[in-house]
């Protein structure tokens, strides 16, 4: 009968980024280490969830807990991708319609929207690219 120590699943790591959580499944699958992604689904269907949820989570077997986290220790941190942007005006995080993903930073306006930023104040756009998939959104 199998330890129920050794069949425990738990959360390795959280992201707010769906992409950079399946790199890092890769790469522990990569070694040899099952796992799987929780919570993907439900950012998926609605990318508003993300916050609420709190990211998707990557899910190991707890016996594989301390090869897992030398792995990813030798891919360095890469949370410092994984960033949620704030719109000022709402509160509320900016998820990229398109993947669901958290890394987005302002799209580069382009001459023409920023000479009708300034002819005319009233004139603002925000628009935002996802650094994923490509995508630019409002």
């Amino acid at each position: 009968m199998a330890n129920p120590i050794e069949d425990k699943i738990i959360t390795l790591e959280t992201y707010y980024d769906v992409m950079l959580a399946h790199i890092m499944r890769t790469k522990l699958e990569d070694n040899g280490i099952p796992c799987f992604i929780a919570d993907e689904n439900t950012i998926g269907a609605n990318p508003l969830y993300n916050q609420a949820v709190g990211g998707v989570k990557l899910k190991i077997f707890e016996r594989d807990l301390e090869r897992s986290r030398e792995i990813l220790a030798t891919e360095g941190d890469l949370h410092e991708q994984d960033h949620i942007e704030i719109d000022e005006e709402t509160n509320n995080a900016i998820i990229c319609p398109f993947c669901a993903s958290t890394n987005i930073g302002p799209a580069d306006p382009g001459k023409f929207s920023t000479f009708l930023s300034a002819v005319f104040p009233f004139y603002n756009t925000k628009a935002w690219h996802c650094f994923n998939c490509s995508q630019d959104f409002e």
